[in-house]
């Protein structure tokens, strides 16, 4: 029998209560609640926040239908516990900390923190909290950590980490780790003296080691880049670290489109996937974090599946016939003995179960299935972002956040016995507050399951590249050229036809089905679900931006000028920025021995022109992400191609920029 079939048979939360094949050393409790869902410390009470309401929901699952909500921050998107039961919510979208007592029906205070926040951790004494927001209040390109004592709830000091950090995990040595959500990788934090001690573990050096050092294949060898970097997962000695990623790969994708399976289907290294494929990186802590992963460059089936292995395989994903699909990782959690880990993937709709320090044993056939997974459980909901176990490990709670729904599953009996039992559902745990058609295309913005929207063999959505509705920050090589994932967020897509960067279809609609069919593999919309889609793409807000004020400062009064002077508004002009034309502005590739060179339609009439709203939090920049900065942008911008820029003095150029991050 097929392990994954097999696998359902035997249950999901069961295999954590059940096979004790691969113990770690040293194994104890470990953190066991991450995104939307904590636990109080006696399992008697589950919290749930509910980002579209701005609630913490309170609920009792002895009594499902008995749900307190209290309202807290705008748009919050995690909760953690204390060691006395005080709640704390990130607000993600109004810069703070919610603080909610035990037993209150209220907040009890609000800790202003940077932008956006979003990851959690505590101290194991209760006394710090640390808090990380994309961005700080003065800046778009860098984000921070903040350390917050819990009984004052004062800043002990805050943190530039890097560019969209997203969470952060304590480990041994008084030591964080931050992840960088769009860059995949970590850095190092030393708690005690507040200060970036290392930005980078060599993740992307690890995972392409037969690239990186020069070995060649004798097959094509593809490279890989870790993203959406949502969530860390420690262990309770803070010795290791597991992280959910997106692997996107880099080098050219040979596939021409077409029906049978779109640019996304299989086609990569080991089958580990064409495009983008759910995986988990490994990371020891010991005095230097040092990532365990696997070469993705080679075939990394051969050889792994051995007791030298103490690490999950680097993939979650493979197209062995019969074998699961993940997508979307987003959160994750060990079970109470740091033996089992469990990862949620949003876009696929279920939850991921595989040993923590091996990848092999009872029910886990990695030769077939190139996976280390051991079991998958499905869910119901849509938007899974919340995961909880309890402290005995006989229990899981999962929050979907678009169906404002937790759902509960129960292991019960042990060995060949062992069965998942499904507790009813809390339901309708917050009210709907989205229109039904912005409802409905959310699903399927976020859906990799949906055949309507993409192939069996391809099983990607289009917040694998578009993450939480923006942009991944990556370079693809399609068969057209190199592309950069364009920001979707706050642009108004149905005001700024044509679409594509070679403005190549009128409508969106027309380039949401070359999308859907050709590249995704998917067998369309009709017109009233396309149209669901694209109402919820062209409702996506701009991401939250401390430069972008009512009043505009003097540099960016003066940056505004010298955009004018620049003739920069000749292109990107009126509300949106843009004139919806195409334009060459030097950025062409062209010529023999250019690797993956623009096609006919972009060298016959340039690319089109993007808005530039949100510019500020979207880099890369131009077509083909050459450009990593605005400032590299404003400032080698040769033979005046885009914008008349020699005619501004280096403090114009500055100030241009600065007018362009307010944007």
């Amino acid at each position: 029998m097929n392990f994954f079939k097999r696998s359902m048979l035997l249950g999901a939360v069961a295999a954590a209560i059940s096979f004790s094949s691969c113990t770690p050393p040293n194994s104890g409790a470990s953190a066991r609640a991450s995104g939307s869902l904590a636990l109080s410390n006696d399992d008697k009470t589950v919290f749930a926040v509910d980002t579209d309401n701005g609630m913490l929901a309170v609920i009792n699952p002895a009594t499902p239908d008995d749900v307190r909500l209290v309202p807290v921050g705008k748009n919050p998107v995690r909760v953690i516990v204390a060691p006395d039961d005080t709640v704390f919510v990130a607000n993600n979208g109004d810069r703070s900390v919610s603080v909610v007592r035990k037993g209150d029906t209220a907040e009890s205070a609000r800790i202003p923190v940077g932008v956006e926040p979003s990851g959690m951790a505590m101290t194991s004494d209760g006394k710090t909290l640390l808090v990380v927001s994309a961005t700080g209040l003065d800046r778009t390109d860098e984000g921070t950590l903040t350390s917050i004592d819990t009984a004052t709830l004062q800043k002990n000091w805050e943190l530039s980490v890097g560019e969209e950090p997203r969470a952060v995990a304590i480990i041994a040595g008084n030591r964080a780790l931050v992840s960088l959500f769009k860059t995949g990788e970590l850095v190092e934090v030393d708690l005690e003296k507040g200060t970036k001690t290392s930005s980078k573990t060599g993740i992307y050096e690890t995972a392409n080691a037969t690239r990186v050092s020069g070995v060649s294949s004798p097959a094509p060898v593809s490279t890989f880049r870790p993203r959406a970097m949502a969530d860390l997962i420690v262990t309770a000695q803070g010795d290791r670290v597991f992280a959910p990623v997106v692997w996107a790969r880099e080098d050219a994708i040979g596939r021409r489109p077409s029906t049978s399976g779109g640019y996304y289907a299989a086609g990569g290294p080991c089958n580990i996937g064409a495009v983008a494929t759910a995986g988990i990186v490994t990371v020891d802590t010991g005095s230097t974090p040092q990532p365990q992963v696997d070469d993705l460059t080679s075939c990394f089936s051969a050889g792994t599946n051995s007791a030298e292995k103490d690490f999950p395989a680097s993939t979650l994903a493979s197209s062995a016939s019969g074998a699961s699909a993940f997508q979307g990782p987003i959160a994750g959690v060990l079970d109470p003995t740091g033996t089992w880990l469990y990862v949620l993937n949003r876009e696929t709709r279920n939850l991921a179960i595989m040993p923590a320090w091996k990848r092999s044993g009872v029910g886990i056939d990695f030769e077939t299935t190139g996976t280390s997974v051991r079991t998958v459980q499905n869910l119901e909901g849509h938007g899974a972002d919340g995961l909880a176990i309890t402290a005995d490990g006989s229990r899981v709670y999962v929050y979907s956040q678009f169906s404002h729904q937790l759902e509960i599953f129960d292991g019960q009996g042990r060995g060949a016995g062992a069965k998942v039992v499904t507790r009813p559902s809390v339901r309708n745990v917050a009210p709907e507050k989205l229109s039904v058609a912005m409802a409905e295309g959310r699903k399927l913005f976020f859906n990799a399951q949906d055949l309507r929207m993409s192939s069996s063999s391809t099983n990607v959505a289009c917040s694998t590249c578009h993450l939480d509705g923006r942009e991944d920050g990556h370079v693809w090589q399609f068969p057209d050229g190199a592309r950069q994932t364009p920001a979707l967020a706050g642009r108004k897509l149905l005001s700024t036809a044509p679409y594509h960067w070679s403005g190549e279809f009128p409508s969106l609609n027309e380039f949401n089905v070359h999308t859907i069919t050709e590249r995704m593999g998917g067998s369309g919309l009709d017109p009233q679900t396309a149209l669901k889609l694209d109402t919820f793409i062209d409702a996506l807000p701009l991401p939250e931006n401390p430069l972008r004020t009512a009043m505009s400062g003097p540099a960016e009064l003066r940056g505004k000028a010298a955009f004018e002077k620049a003739a920069c508004g000749t292109c990107h002009t009126g509300e949106l920025f843009t004139n919806n034309t195409n334009q060459d502005v030097g950025t062409l590739r062209v010529g023999r021995g250019v690797t993956n060179p623009d096609n006919g339609v972009v060298m016959a009439n340039g690319f089109n022109v993007p808005s530039l709203l949100g510019i500020g939090r979207s880099a890369p920049y131009l077509h083909d992400g050459s450009q990593l900065t605005l400032e590299e942008r404003v400032i080698s911008n040769v033979g005046d191609r885009h914008g008349v820029t020699s005619t501004l003095s280096l403090e114009e150029k500055n100030d241009l920029v600065a007018y362009l991050k307010s944007l």
